[in-house]
């Protein structure tokens, strides 16, 4: 798949300016001088697939694929530069679908050989550095600034931070209330099976409303109660903005949270019950000290769902005026800039990494190291 991606798609697109889509250019019209090394790292790659799997030789595969993936950033940045000239002062250098496609195959590639390894925590970390630290110190140097993915980003510098930091209090926020309201409905659900039973058809159809059609049905009563009270438009309550985005996440938040919680503390075991009951504890001890350590790691679970859904649904939220990064995704989809778009996307994801990341974390730091009843005595 690789080799096709380098032979049947565009590696980069170069363009004399912003407005016109500009010529493709393919990976082996680029073969010369070091950009063969690049060639022979991909045809190690290959040779290394068609191998039985070794310790050996996937050590090889993430030292190749890692490699590939740090050249292919380098070999774009030179290309870009290299276009600009006299004939053409504003040339515009895109990244082709053929490089995104690659580089999400070398991730592919090294998820599968450090998974194969059983790579601790601290191993795949020390990857992970060694393929983004070299394209960090290559934006932070300025190499890559005649990219036009990064033109975008120096033409919008500070509105781009500010899109940040708006995107990421939509997504506290709405998690925030989701928190409030998902885990006493979970532990209502799991202490009342009929509550359980009328919650889960409610929140079940919140999830088939598409999300433009929720933000709708949301802007009315929220207009209404701003006219009505005030005070609570002066706090920031309208049919349009923060209020109803946050709103609208919330509400899709919900099911993966109170099913998490539910699942959380029905899994843990009857033997634990009893056994805290034999020595003693209270309720409210039950609770916190047996069933809350042992329901926690599937509860984040539930958590971690939601948190990454609602990384990527607060990107809608700019439809009604909400601001965060989908404001630039959708700027570049309405003037037909790819690269806008791209500048908006590429946080996006990269969020929903760090927050996937940070609750795998959570998740393996709170997993009792005892078994259930050992943890009970």
């Amino acid at each position: 798949m690789a080799a096709g991606a380098c032979a049947g798609l565009p590696l980069l697109r170069v363009a004399p300016n912003r407005l016109v889509s500009g010529e493709s250019v393919s990976f082996f019209s680029l073969l010369q001088g070091p950009v063969w090394g690049l060639a022979a790292l991909l045809a190690a790659l290959l040779v290394l697939a068609l191998t039985p799997p070794r310790r050996l030789g996937l050590w090889l595969t993430v030292a190749a694929a890692t490699g590939l993936a740090v050249g292919l950033g380098g070999l774009a940045a030179s290309h870009a530069i290299q276009a600009v000239s006299a004939d053409m002062p504003f040339a515009r250098t895109s990244l082709g679908s053929g490089l995104w496609l690659l580089w999400l195959l070398m991730g592919l590639v090294l998820a599968d050989a450090l998974q194969a390894l059983r790579a601790t925590g601290l191993v795949r970390l020390g990857v992970a550095m060694a393929a983004l630290l070299p394209l960090a110190l290559l934006l932070a140097s300025g190499g890559a600034d005649e990219l036009s993915i990064m033109k975008e980003y120096a033409n919008r510098s500070d509105e781009y931070w500010d899109a940040i930091a708006r995107h990421v209090q939509i997504v506290v926020l709405a998690l925030f209330l989701t928190l409030a309201m998902g885990l006493p409905l979970g532990w209502a659900a799991h202490r009342y099976a009929r509550a359980g039973k009328a919650m889960f058809p409610v929140l079940n159809i919140i999830q088939t409303i598409p999300s433009i059609a929720l933000f709708g049905l949301l802007m009315a009563p929220l207009a209404w109660l701003a006219a009505s009270w005030p005070a609570l438009g002066r706090a920031g309550i309208s049919g349009v903005g923060l209020a109803p985005g946050v709103l609208a996440l919330t509400l899709y938040s919900l099911l993966p949270v109170v099913r998490g919680t539910l699942a959380g503390l029905a899994q843990v075991p009857a033997a634990v019950t009893q056994a805290a009951q034999g020595l003693g504890f209270s309720p409210a001890q039950l609770f916190w000290q047996a069933q809350v350590p042992l329901a926690l790691p599937v509860v984040l679970g539930g958590l971690r769902t939601a948190s990454i859904q609602a990384v990527g649904l607060a990107a809608v939220t700019a439809l009604i005026g909400a601001g965060g990064l989908g404001s630039l995704m959708f700027e570049g989809l309405f003037s037909s800039a790819q690269d806008l778009v791209l500048l908006g996307v590429v946080p996006i994801v990269v969020l929903g990494a760090l927050v996937d990341g940070v609750f795998k974390l959570l998740i393996g730091l709170t997993r009792p190291a005892t078994t259930p009843l050992e943890f009970a005595q």
